[in-house]
């Protein structure tokens, strides 16, 4: 009898069979340092990448736009690496620091004798030491002290690393933030269509809601058979859309959200699955109750879109291109749909159509980016039938990007056509930039005034009431 082919596979649990419990044991720890090096590498590379764009700007124009130099690295920095441009600069910030503020310190992080919570710890208590002889004092005693800190928890690294900043500077010491400055709420992700949602509220808001609930929950027919948690539960969905105060499920004022299905799952003749950008998929059976008292709009057939002879895409072309890519399409943007505009991949002055194999989502920041710093060492763009881009960075590096939507539903991933277009010269002119919007104050000035400002409450703080020495 033959094998199958997958016998003969690799499999996860057979990894470790030439191991014993010592050498498995000695397995995670040389991971485990080598974990730490690899994130030291691609922090302290976005840092000195961070250092040779930033190298010489500090006269440019472009620091006090909004989409600065700064944003401009976190972008490619994002692309490289897939994440986001908040998660990008995070990076850039961790390196930055590493490199030019706590360079012992990152020493240590790079060997792979430190985790990465207390190399992030160290670098936030430290934030606002501006003295470079204390910040070298305290980098030192940082360096010398921190891996024997891997196990120390959140609350009791905090206070080893205050007592170093406090003995070099007292005002530099990290104010904690108040349990009301916390206070937040949180969605987390659909599972068969429902979603748990978490956070802290002020006490006395707390009580209104709850008091409210309560009221809408009772204020029912007598034939309602929802208990009185469901009731509770749609009361507040109902509440928050400025429906009635029976809070039924499904009722709202003004608030608009889409979610997409194939016709044949609403007609009952597939089960596919639906989908709510931003949470996930929705049941068969959940859809075509939402489709009951829902407004189902039929996305035109991609072969039946063509060109438009106006900038603004009309409503059917908008609708589906949001349909079709969900999000901005800038290489590890996560932006939704409902943030982003549309644009012309290739520009509408330079001759670009406004058909959907020239269209595609981008929020506003990197619209922006997209706008402004293209050109000759900018970021280029090619679209193809399908809605698949193709970015091209300063550093001549590129990066795909297909459509979400189009990856859920075969329909949306049908090509229309394929154009073959020469954009003229769209570099910024000098008039053109003055569109972009500016910062009250460059990066590095807010930066300065964030700290001062932190520095003159504990000062104040102290000399209203000086700490005992």
């Amino acid at each position: 009898m033959g094998r199958f082919l997958s016998d003969r596979r690799p499999t996860i649990e057979h990894m470790f069979d030439n191991l014993d419990e010592s050498g498995l044991l000695t397995e995670m720890a040389a991971a485990q340092r080598g974990e730490r090096v690899a994130i030291a590498r691609r922090l302290l590379a976005a840092g000195r990448l961070c250092q040779r764009r930033m190298a010489g700007v500090a006269d440019d124009d472009r620091a006090q736009w909004c989409i600065d130099n700064w944003e401009a690295v976190a972008a490619e920095v994002g692309a490289e690496l897939g994440v986001s441009r908040g998660r990008a600069s995070s990076a850039m910030n961790y390196g930055i620091e590493l490199l030019e503020r706590l360079p012992r310190l990152g020493v240590v992080f790079a060997s792979g004798e430190l985790d990465f919570h207390v190399m992030a710890a160290a670098v936030f208590r430290t934030g606002l030491i501006t003295d470079p002889n204390v910040l070298a004092k305290v980098d030192t005693e940082l360096s010398r002290r921190a891996v024997a800190w891997n196990v120390l928890s959140r609350k009791r690294l905090r206070g080893v690393i205050d007592r170093w900043v406090v003995e070099f500077d007292p005002a530099a010491l990290r104010a904690a933030r108040t349990v009301e400055q916390e206070r937040h709420i949180e969605f987390g992700e659909a599972r068969d269509g429902i979603v748990e949602f978490w956070g802290t509220l002020r006490a006395a808001d707390a009580a209104v809601l709850d008091r409210r609930l309560n009221e809408l929950a009772a204020d029912v027919a007598p034939e309602d058979d929802r208990t009185t948690a469901q009731r509770r539960a749609d009361a507040l969905v109902s509440l928050a859309a400025g429906g009635s105060p029976g809070g039924l499920p499904g009722e709202s004022g003004q608030i608009v959200i889409n979610v997409l299905a194939e016709a044949a799952t609403l007609s009952g003749e597939s089960e596919t699955p639906g989908f709510l950008p931003g949470y996930g998929t929705v049941p068969p059976a959940m859809l075509r109750g939402l489709a009951e008292r829902a407004t189902v709009r039929p996305l035109t057939p991609p072969p039946l879109l063509c060109a438009e002879p106006r900038y603004r895409p009309s409503r059917t072309l908008a609708q589906y291109i949001r349909c079709r890519d969900l999000g901005c399409r800038f290489p590890g943007c996560d932006k939704p749909a409902e943030v982003c505009d549309i644009d012309h991949t290739v520009p509408w002055e330079a001759g670009g159509p406004t058909h959907p194999s020239n269209l595609a989502l981008l929020c506003r920041a990197h619209h922006l980016l997209k706008t402004f710093w293209t050109g000759e060492n900018g970021w280029a763009e090619k679209q193809f039938g399908d809605g698949t881009i193709v970015w091209t960075a300063p550093s001549g590096r590129t990066y795909t990007t297909r459509p979400a939507g189009a990856l859920l539903f075969a329909a949306l991933a049908v090509p229309t056509a394929e154009l073959t277009l020469t954009a003229r010269d769209v570099s910024p002119s000098v008039g053109r930039t003055s569109a972009m919007p500016t910062r009250r104050r460059t990066r590095a000035a807010e930066r300065a005034a964030r700290i001062a400002w932190e520095r003159g409450l504990n000062e104040a703080r102290w000399a209203a009431d000086p700490p005992p020495y």
